[in-house]
């Protein structure tokens, strides 16, 4: 039972955005000898997938997520350094970036906090990021998937030469790519020759698991 109110704690610490809860009951969890990923999995990942459905039934909007991820990171940050330690990897590794040119990035934090709390090990480019660098990220990393977000028309074609990019690499059959962004549809990513279109935060640990086939 002590476990499970850990576990639990860890959950409500997302729900109610709170990040001191969250690095607290981190902290405890180690010293419980809970695993990180179990701790990850069943404990933070669990609220966030409260957040996600508040957020699909349109409940909770962005600033609430955007605070739930940060009451994630906050227990993340405590956990990590244990998982450094034993060399495990958090599940599949997706990397996520805002094409060039572009510097909006919210919808990326989104989507990013997300998969995150489902135990995606999420490596973020951060936002005007050059194609180049999301191919030499993934081959170095040994990404699974390679998420791009547009915010803008102009920006977008930067999510078709990815796609080249990563072909031009030879990599291109092993990385998934997953598109998002207010002037991206599943028209346009079908166009480029894309995997999957994200519509948005609340879709992308569903969309990231079947391409991964989870």
């Amino acid at each position: 039972m002590f476990k499970q109110e850990i576990l639990d704690k860890l959950k409500k610490a997302v729900e109610t955005y709170d990040a001191d809860l969250a690095s607290s009951a981190a902290k405890e969890a180690l010293e419980a000898g809970i695993e990180p990923f179990e701790a990850i999995n069943d404990g933070l990942g669990r609220g966030m997938m409260t957040i996600s459905d508040l957020f699909d039934e349109a409940k909770i909007f962005l600033p609430q997520i955007l605070m739930a991820a940060e009451a994630m990171q906050a227990g993340l940050e405590v956990l990590k350094p244990k998982i450094m330690e034993s060399g495990e990897k958090m599940g599949k590794v997706v990397v996520i970036g805002t094409v060039e040119g572009d510097i909006h990035e919210i919808g990326k934090n989104v989507v990013a906090a997300m998969l995150q709390g489902a135990g995606f090990d999420v490596i973020d480019i951060g936002r005007d990021a050059p194609i180049d660098k999301f191919v030499e990220t993934a081959k170095e990393v040994n990404a699974d998937i390679v998420g791009a977000s547009a915010l803008m028309t102009t920006t977008r074609p930067g999510q078709r030469e990815i796609v080249k990019a990563l072909k031009e690499a030879g990599i291109r059959d092993k990385v998934k790519t997953l598109f998002g962004g207010a002037p991206v549809n599943q028209e346009w990513v079908d166009e480029i020759g894309g995997d999957a279109y994200c519509p948005n935060g609340a879709e992308a640990v569903r969309i990231a698991k079947e391409l991964v086939g989870d």
